[in-house]
Protein backbone atom coordinates (compact mmCIF):
# COMPACT_ATOMS: atom_id res chain seq x y z
CA UNK A 1 0.00 0.00 0.00
CA UNK A 2 1.36 3.31 -0.92
CA UNK A 3 0.75 6.31 1.07
CA UNK A 4 -1.05 8.99 -1.21
CA UNK A 5 0.51 12.31 1.32
CA UNK A 6 3.74 11.73 0.40
CA UNK A 7 2.83 11.91 -3.39
CA UNK A 8 0.22 14.59 -3.12
CA UNK A 9 3.25 16.84 -1.22
CA UNK A 10 6.05 16.77 -3.87
CA UNK A 11 3.60 16.91 -6.71
CA UNK A 12 2.15 20.50 -5.17
CA UNK A 13 5.24 21.72 -3.42
CA UNK A 14 7.99 20.21 -5.95
CA UNK A 15 6.41 19.66 -9.22
CA UNK A 16 3.52 22.32 -9.51
CA UNK A 17 5.96 25.24 -8.16
CA UNK A 18 9.47 24.32 -9.10
CA UNK A 19 9.51 22.32 -12.39
CA UNK A 20 6.33 23.74 -13.84
CA UNK A 21 6.48 26.87 -12.29
CA UNK A 22 2.32 27.31 -11.72
CA UNK A 23 0.95 30.15 -10.08
CA UNK A 24 0.20 30.48 -6.07
CA UNK A 25 -3.51 30.38 -7.68
CA UNK A 26 -3.50 27.15 -9.50
CA UNK A 27 -1.53 25.67 -6.27
CA UNK A 28 -4.37 26.46 -4.09
CA UNK A 29 -6.94 25.92 -6.49
CA UNK A 30 -5.30 21.90 -7.05
CA UNK A 31 -4.93 21.70 -3.04
CA UNK A 32 -8.20 22.43 -2.33
CA UNK A 33 -9.33 19.93 -5.23
CA UNK A 34 -7.34 17.02 -3.34
CA UNK A 35 -8.82 18.32 0.21
CA UNK A 36 -12.53 17.47 -1.54
CA UNK A 37 -11.38 14.54 -2.75
CA UNK A 38 -9.78 13.09 0.05
CA UNK A 39 -12.43 14.18 2.31
CA UNK A 40 -15.18 12.48 0.06
CA UNK A 41 -12.67 9.24 -0.40
CA UNK A 42 -12.32 9.41 3.53
CA UNK A 43 -15.89 9.30 4.34
CA UNK A 44 -16.67 6.70 1.89
CA UNK A 45 -13.81 4.26 2.61
CA UNK A 46 -14.45 5.04 6.26
CA UNK A 47 -11.08 5.99 7.19
CA UNK A 48 -8.95 8.86 8.13
CA UNK A 49 -7.57 10.90 5.09
CA UNK A 50 -4.36 10.45 6.35
CA UNK A 51 -4.69 6.97 6.12
CA UNK A 52 -5.53 7.01 2.14
CA UNK A 53 -3.44 5.28 0.01
CA UNK A 54 -2.95 5.71 -3.88
CA UNK A 55 -4.32 2.20 -4.56
CA UNK A 56 -7.44 3.11 -3.41
CA UNK A 57 -7.96 6.60 -5.22
CA UNK A 58 -9.31 4.61 -8.41
CA UNK A 59 -11.47 5.72 -11.41
CA UNK A 60 -14.47 4.00 -9.79
CA UNK A 61 -13.96 6.61 -6.65
CA UNK A 62 -12.50 9.78 -8.94
CA UNK A 63 -16.23 8.94 -10.90
CA UNK A 64 -18.19 8.90 -8.23
CA UNK A 65 -16.02 12.20 -6.34
CA UNK A 66 -16.79 14.19 -9.96
CA UNK A 67 -20.80 12.60 -9.56
CA UNK A 68 -20.61 14.06 -6.22
CA UNK A 69 -19.38 17.50 -6.87
CA UNK A 70 -22.57 18.12 -9.23
CA UNK A 71 -25.04 16.28 -7.14
CA UNK A 72 -24.63 17.23 -3.83
CA UNK A 73 -22.47 20.06 -3.85
CA UNK A 74 -24.04 21.15 -6.82
CA UNK A 75 -21.13 22.38 -8.82
CA UNK A 76 -21.10 23.22 -12.21
CA UNK A 77 -19.65 21.35 -14.78
CA UNK A 78 -17.46 23.59 -15.22
CA UNK A 79 -15.81 23.78 -11.91
CA UNK A 80 -16.16 19.64 -12.20
CA UNK A 81 -13.80 19.83 -15.18
CA UNK A 82 -11.68 22.20 -13.17
CA UNK A 83 -11.21 19.04 -10.54
CA UNK A 84 -10.72 16.65 -12.78
CA UNK A 85 -8.01 18.33 -14.48
CA UNK A 86 -5.99 18.56 -10.96
CA UNK A 87 -6.55 15.06 -10.54
CA UNK A 88 -5.69 14.14 -13.97
CA UNK A 89 -2.29 16.12 -13.46
CA UNK A 90 -1.67 14.56 -10.38
CA UNK A 91 -2.04 11.15 -12.09
CA UNK A 92 0.31 11.67 -15.07
CA UNK A 93 2.94 12.73 -12.32
CA UNK A 94 2.76 9.35 -11.17
CA UNK A 95 3.10 7.98 -14.53
CA UNK A 96 6.52 7.96 -13.86
CA UNK A 97 6.59 7.30 -9.83
CA UNK A 98 4.29 4.73 -9.41
CA UNK A 99 5.21 2.33 -12.46
CA UNK A 100 3.12 -0.85 -10.60
CA UNK A 101 0.18 1.29 -10.50
CA UNK A 102 0.35 2.82 -14.44
CA UNK A 103 -3.37 0.14 -14.79
CA UNK A 104 -4.81 2.43 -12.48
CA UNK A 105 -3.59 5.88 -13.81
CA UNK A 106 -5.00 4.67 -17.58
CA UNK A 107 -8.21 4.37 -16.20
CA UNK A 108 -8.43 7.61 -14.21
CA UNK A 109 -6.61 9.54 -17.01
CA UNK A 110 -9.87 7.90 -19.35
CA UNK A 111 -12.42 9.85 -17.32
CA UNK A 112 -14.11 12.20 -19.75
CA UNK A 113 -14.13 15.99 -19.00
CA UNK A 114 -17.89 17.18 -19.13
CA UNK A 115 -18.97 19.21 -22.45
CA UNK A 116 -19.59 23.10 -21.20
CA UNK A 117 -20.91 26.12 -22.97
CA UNK A 118 -18.17 28.35 -23.31
CA UNK A 119 -18.17 31.98 -24.94
CA UNK A 120 -15.39 33.82 -25.16
CA UNK A 121 -16.60 37.30 -23.93
CA UNK A 122 -20.45 36.34 -21.96
CA UNK A 123 -21.25 40.33 -23.26
CA UNK A 124 -19.95 43.90 -23.96
CA UNK A 125 -20.82 47.75 -22.59
CA UNK A 126 -21.50 50.14 -25.09
CA UNK A 127 -18.68 51.61 -24.27
CA UNK A 128 -16.78 48.44 -24.75
CA UNK A 129 -17.94 47.93 -27.74
CA UNK A 130 -17.54 51.61 -29.26
CA UNK A 131 -13.38 50.68 -27.83
CA UNK A 132 -13.15 47.74 -30.29
CA UNK A 133 -14.78 49.64 -33.29
CA UNK A 134 -12.83 52.23 -32.84
CA UNK A 135 -9.51 50.49 -32.03
CA UNK A 136 -8.64 50.49 -35.60
CA UNK A 137 -5.53 53.13 -36.15
CA UNK A 138 -7.12 55.10 -39.13
CA UNK A 139 -3.29 57.07 -39.94
CA UNK A 140 -1.79 53.25 -40.71
CA UNK A 141 -2.85 51.17 -43.97
CA UNK A 142 -3.97 48.52 -41.69
CA UNK A 143 -6.05 50.39 -39.60
CA UNK A 144 -8.05 51.87 -42.77
CA UNK A 145 -8.44 48.51 -43.62
CA UNK A 146 -10.05 47.05 -40.24
CA UNK A 147 -11.76 50.13 -39.87
CA UNK A 148 -13.42 49.42 -43.17
CA UNK A 149 -14.07 45.82 -42.00
CA UNK A 150 -15.95 47.34 -38.77
CA UNK A 151 -17.88 49.81 -41.00
CA UNK A 152 -19.31 46.90 -42.97
CA UNK A 153 -20.26 44.25 -40.31
CA UNK A 154 -22.40 46.82 -38.22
Amino acid sequence: MTPIAPLIETFLRDTLACQRGASRHTRDSYASSFQLLFVFAADRLKVKPSALTLEQIDAGLVSAFLEHLEDERKNAAVTRNVRLAAIKSFFRFLEYRQPAALEQIRRVLAIPFKKTDTRLVPYLLREELQAVLDAPDPATRDGIRDRSRCSTRS
